[in-house]
């Protein structure tokens, strides 16, 4: 009995002393790798490290699977990065901003093979719920600008996954959470393209929030005259008209022209300043738009001498003119039309001169108002 006790006592300590061996061998060749300045070969010896060592449980697994996924080296594939950063976050362990840190890049990674783009989503919350929680505590009031980059990092890459699956309502939010944080110009590129989808499925009022935030940061040509657009189609005419006036200014077009005449013209009734503009504009869309030449024309026409008294007063006296010449004819040809000029009396002929000479005079007058007639137009 005394005997197998102290064979047993034999056994346990060699295991114990081989265990021992292993894990210092384990921990002189982690250090061994992550002394390496070139990230290429210490990427390569924790792979071969993990290849040895992974699944035993030993102390730096996770962090050995957080390095590789993080690392920037040649060759590296998106599956590889996938596969370290998901086995580091399921043994766990890790610090707060190494959480981050794999959490972001193996969202993103989903997010470009567009794959388990849920997973993705669910990835960047957990991001900005970690940043958040980080931002508020005492020990990190130092890094409070790196977590609002995570932040707004984990946001950029909701927005893309949200973007792939269609959803362009919750992108668009995803996105500006994330331009306001980051205030990156390439973020309003990613929301004025979203604008631009979804003003073509006529959802104006995702359009216009997209546009809100990328209008003033691109400042550009296309941008404005859809964010205009979007205004207009969701019946906001002042603000329709301020951003088509802006893109007018960068670009003289028929259709944004003609735009600025109809949105204009209501209001050009009350108002002589407002009509001359509206007119302005719709001369030039007759001009610059073949599609909407008549139409603007016409509706200049009709708004300038709505506002031209004197026209309009030229317009009453030819036709009170036309109407007594039309009377007066009519009365000379009912009572002399027929008769010859021996078989009248002196008396009539005084009458018929008097007639002759106030239809000359009703024609005269009346070419006198069409020519100022003429004029106007």
């Amino acid at each position: 009995m005394k005997r197998i006790a102290l064979t047993l006592t034999a056994l346990i300590l060699v295991l114990f002393s081989t265990l021992a061996a292993q894990d210092t061998a384990a921990n002189d060749e982690y250090i061994t790798a992550m002394t390496k300045n070139d990230p290429t070969q210490r990427a390569q010896l924790l792979k071969a490290w993990l290849d040895k060592y992974g699944g035993s449980g030993h102390q730096y697994e996770n962090f050995a699977n957080a390095t590789v996924c993080t690392a920037q080296y040649p060759g590296k594939t998106q599956a590889e990065t996938i596969k370290y950063g998901e086995n580091a976050l399921k043994i766990g362990g890790l610090d707060t901003s190494t959480k981050a840190q794999v959490l972001t890049i193996v969202a993103a990674m989903y997010v470009s093979t567009g794959d388990n783009l849920a997973q993705a989503k669910t990835y960047a919350s957990q991001v900005v719920q970690i940043a958040n929680t980080a931002k508020g505590q005492s020990a990190e009031a130092g890094n409070s600008q790196v977590w609002n980059q995570m932040s707004g990092s984990a946001y950029f890459i909701q927005g893309q996954a949200f973007e792939k699956e269609n959803n362009l309502k919750s992108a668009v939010d995803a996105y500006s959470n994330s331009y306001r944080i980051l205030k990156n110009k390439q973020i309003a590129t990613s929301l004025a393209q979203l604008g631009k989808s979804a003003y073509e499925a006529k959802d104006y009022g995702t359009a216009q929030k997209a546009f809100s935030i990328a209008v003033p940061v691109l400042n550009d040509f296309g941008s404005i005259t859809l964010y205009a657009k979007t205004l207009h189609r969701a019946g906001k005419k002042n603000e329709a008209i301020k951003y088509y006036k802006q893109s007018y200014n960068k670009r003289k077009t028929g259709e944004i022209a003609y735009n600025l005449g109809i949105l204009l013209a209501p209001n050009g009734n009350s108002n002589d300043t407002v009509a001359n503009e509206a007119i302005e504009y719709l001369l030039a869309a007759s001009f610059l738009s073949p599609a909407n030449s008549e139409k603007a024309m016409k509706l200049a026409e009709g708004l300038y001498f709505s506002q031209n008294p004197q026209y309009n007063q030229v317009v009453k006296n030819i036709q009170t003119k036309g109407k007594s010449l039309e009377q007066m004819t009519n009365t000379f040809n009912s009572k002399y039309g027929d008769k010859e000029e021996d078989d009248l009396s002196d008396a009539e002929k005084k009458e018929i001169e008097t007639l002759l000479a106030n239809i000359k005079k009703a024609e005269k007058d009346i070419e006198g108002l069409q020519a100022q007639q003429q004029s106007e137009l």
